[in-house]
């Protein structure tokens, strides 16, 4: 069983390269295209794919660095390089997205010729590849990166049919406004996913609480763990987007309770939060009558 395991997950990571490869491939001839042809609608659509197969290789290398073992230097190891990267990632698209939006205004103020037939043909070619590639992810293992690959397919099949839209409408037309407002369009698309980044990013460089967990609704449920009487210092952050640490300060009644409430606690956050890494701390109530003394027992003090 464990080599299917092994072979499924080798074969998961074989179909991202070969998606990420085709998509990156294309984007530059899509983007060089677009620059000949004089289409802002091309360098947009080919930005989408850019960001996309980004994603992806953020992703995997993130994944990657995430496997390598802790050291001296980084006793967490090396999974924080997700945000880094990511953070970098969407400061890149913003930097595209500025140009995208300041050349399309110009564009509407000052319309230049746009190679309607080549652009057709690039966006056409570009929506049969986004096609094959979500064909190609929707036979690969069923995990959450090739779901992950496979949205980011479906953003960039909408911006071929744009850039597509863009080229029928200057060759049957001649209208060429429609290519910078297009090129608008699919700026606007890369702006929210840009921004999402960013945000993601920037939150997990700042420990902030996971965006899918509730530090209220976390704490509620470990002070509902019998034998809890209150949690305070309690802290969730994220040392990679798929590793969560929590450390909290547990007051309890009992001394003696604290292996079955901390056994109780940490099945809690595993089974409802899928959280593993975990530092827990005991406060007791009542503490038990024991005492250390610095002399001999018996031996009385001065």
């Amino acid at each position: 069983m464990g080599h299917d395991q092994h072979h499924a997950h080798g074969g998961s990571g074989n179909v991202l390269i070969i998606a990420t490869l085709l998509t990156l491939g294309y984007a530059a001839v899509e983007a060089g295209v677009g620059l000949w042809a004089g289409s802002l609608a091309l360098v947009a659509d080919a930005g989408h794919m850019v960001s996309d197969a980004g994603a992806l290789v953020i992703a995997a290398a993130a994944a990657w660095m995430a496997k390598r073992p802790v050291s001296r230097l980084h006793s967490y190891g090396l999974g924080r390089a997700e945000f880094l990267a990511a953070l970098i990632n969407s400061i890149g698209l913003l930097v595209l997205i500025a140009w995208l939006a300041t050349s399309a205004v110009q564009r509407l103020q000052e319309p230049l010729p746009v190679h309607g037939e080549a652009v057709v043909v690039t966006a056409a070619l570009g929506l049969l590849l986004n096609l094959a590639v979500a064909w190609l992810l929707s036979r690969g293992e069923k995990n959450l990166n090739t779901r992950a690959a496979l949205l980011h397919v479906m953003g960039d099949l909408l911006g071929s049919i744009a850039a597509l839209a863009s080229g029928l409408v200057i060759s049957l037309t001649g209208w060429t406004p429609i290519d910078p407002l297009l090129s608008l369009l699919i700026g606007a698309l890369l702006l929210v996913s840009s921004l999402r980044l960013l945000r993601q990013a920037l939150h997990g460089l700042m420990e902030g609480v996971p965006l899918h967990l509730s530090l209220e609704e976390v704490g509620k449920a470990m002070a509902a763990v019998p034998g809890v009487i209150s949690v305070h210092d309690l802290h969730i952050w994220n040392v990679a987007s798929n590793q969560v640490l929590l450390s909290a300060h547990l007051v309890i009644r009992r001394c003696d309770d604290w292996h079955r409430v901390l056994e109780a606690s940490r099945t809690l956050l595993h089974d409802r939060f899928d959280i593993e890494h975990v530092t827990l701390q005991p406060e007791c109530l009542q503490p038990q009558p024991v005492q250390w003394h610095d002399r001999p027992v018996g031996q009385q003090a001065p």
